[in-house]
């Protein structure tokens, strides 16, 4: 806690009951942060999420056995994330391992090549020397967790522990705190110049500097909605069906990449183009971004050297992306203005008509992440699940400054709940500007179902304000996109990859105690998003 560290998640076990003993000791003492949860993949996840929006270390800490393997989702997220997890395990002491005793495997090395750190540490004995040694491994488990940006990423502490578990060290004495400051990058950044044909491309957790470079360059900024840089005068929303256009895509020359892109097939084939040149600015993601290891450059951080380009040609090359960007976006079916401005009575009943129609039409994917978008403010965080949602909310949400998080580091549906809770806590006990709104969770059925357990929350535990909003489409209906749904028969494909499902989100939300809404078309939308003071699930259904 000395260094910085001020959150801790359990789950409860024999093993490890000396650290959660101790963890609830320091908690009275209103030394940190403590959450426990009875399922160790959401306990991680949660940690996950707390780490996301503190921007530092978290510990999760468990007993031994199964419970250390259910952390490895959570743990290969945040290794492909870059975010500063610590993961403290209850072990048993190497003379009881490989004899067969309950609940004990292999835990050291268990994460594989998914680790910035791992110490194995001997039982304590009440040795002198120990506390010290001690502080030493949390000390080095707290720099490897987040020394670098380049670097951050999960640490593992194995501690074995003997028998009798239920001896407790005393606490050490209270010392002054570190406040935790997130690593910075050293060293010169590299020059880049003005060039024609420039694009920024900013994939997820690009942050701002992409959206400050992008008007530096004066280039188009093709940037994902949970990049952190999806908005400004540059943002070009319809990237896809530009990139796709010859006038546009075809006259990309120099593309600029903050993040990890990973919600289109157009950003890697513009990448892999041979008559493109890709600079890649590196992130906290272990892997450098290489799409077919097409990309010439990387460097750790990039400067811009020189004004935009102001002449009709550069201000044109910007101009055209925008703009056409901006009319795809308002092609949609909306009520006729010209009716609704005229004089005559016959008019105005008719566009009365068309609005009324459009109230009670059944929500779409789009209508869904607009609305969700919407209504999110900076003070507000918005989670986006691994699902058709995100990408709907990709192609079509506005720019605006708003704190979005998706876990994007391998993308999938794992802890999706669980990690918008910790966003959801830490968000919500800061202060300042961005702090105190509520927490959006956008996602698919199949997502929700996947991370039903995190909706419990144990007794006493605090419940954030928190809302779930599932589009449910009875399944999962991001693999109909797939290329072989258009020749598979149809049973078949539905049994093992659509994997129909019919649970009931309302009986759900009340076994669990949220507030249950349901959607019933496009009029009750933005209502049922009005945020409460409990958490809420939101039930929207949708078309397969």
């Amino acid at each position: 806690m000395r260094l910085g560290v001020r959150d801790v998640v359990l789950s409860p076990g024999s093993r490890s009951q000396a650290l959660a003993l101790a963890a609830a000791e320091l908690e009275e003492a209103g030394r940190i942060r403590l959450r426990v949860r009875i399922d160790e993949r959401g306990a991680a996840f949660l940690a996950l999420g707390l780490a996301v929006e503190t921007a530092t270390p978290v510990l999760v800490i468990t007993t031994s056995g199964t419970a250390v393997a259910n952390l490895h989702p959570a743990v290969l997220e945040a290794h492909h994330s870059g975010v500063p997890l610590i993961v403290v395990s209850a072990d048993r002491p190497p003379e009881l391992r490989g004899i067969g005793a309950n609940q004990a495997t292999t835990q050291p090395g268990i994460f594989g090549p998914a680790l910035r750190a791992s110490f194995d540490i001997t039982a304590p004995t009440g040795e002198t020397g120990e506390i010290e040694a001690a502080r030493s491994a949390a000390a080095a488990a707290v720099a490897a967790a987040g020394t670098s940006p380049i670097t951050t990423g999960p640490v593992h502490l194995n501690i074995a522990f003997v028998e009798p578990l239920s001896a407790i060290v005393p606490l050490p004495e209270e010392r002054e705190p570190v406040v935790y400051a997130p690593p910075r990058l050293a060293g010169d950044p590299m020059p880049v110049f003005q060039a024609p044909g420039t694009v920024v491309v900013a994939g997820h957790g690009a942050g701002a500097i992409a959206e400050a470079t992008a008007r530096a360059l004066g280039a188009p900024l093709l940037a994902e909605v949970s990049s952190g840089a999806h908005f400004g005068p540059n943002l070009v929303v319809a990237y896809r069906e530009l990139l796709s256009a010859i006038e546009f895509g075809e006259r990309v020359e120099r593309v600029i990449v903050f993040g990890h892109p990973t919600l289109s097939r157009e950003i890697p084939a513009l990448i892999q183009r041979p008559d493109v040149a890709t600079t890649v600015v590196r992130s906290a993601a272990v892997d450098d971004y290489n799409p077919g290891h097409a990309v010439a450059t990387f460097a750790d951080a990039i400067r811009v050297v020189g004004e935009p380009d102001n002449s009709s040609a550069g201000r044109a090359w910007l101009g055209r992306w925008v703009t056409t960007s901006r009319a795809l976006l308002e092609q949609q079916d909306s009520p006729d203005v010209d009716l609704a401005i005229s004089a005559a009575p016959k008019d105005q009943a008719a566009f009365s008509r068309q609005v009324l129609a459009g109230l009670r039409a059944p929500v779409t994917r789009r209508a869904l992440a607009e609305a969700v978008w919407r209504v999110t403010w900076p003070h507000d965080r918005l989670v986006l699940g691994a699902s058709r949602l995100i990408r709907e909310a990709d192609r079509f949400a506005p720019g605006k400054k708003i704190t979005v998080h998706a876990n994007r580091g391998l993308a999938g549906i794992d802890g999706t709940i669980a990690t918008a809770t910790g966003i959801a806590l830490a968000s919500q006990s800061l202060e300042g500007p961005t702090a105190g709104g509520v927490t959006r969770v956008l996602l698919g059925d199949l997502t929700l179902l996947h991370d039903a357990g995190s909706l419990l929350f144990g007794v006493g535990e605090p419940r954030p304000r928190l809302q779930v909003i599932v589009g449910n489409d009875g399944g999962g209906t991001i693999f109909d996109l797939l290329e072989v749904a258009a020749t598979a028969p149809r049973g078949p494909l539905d049994r093992v990859m659509f994997t129909p499902q019919s649970v009931s989100v309302e009986r759900l939300a009340a076994a669990y105690g949220w507030e249950y809404r349901h959607v019933a078309n496009r009029g009750e939308l933005d209502s049922s998003l009005t945020a409460s003071d409990t958490p809420t699930l939101i039930e929207v259904p949708l078309a397969r």
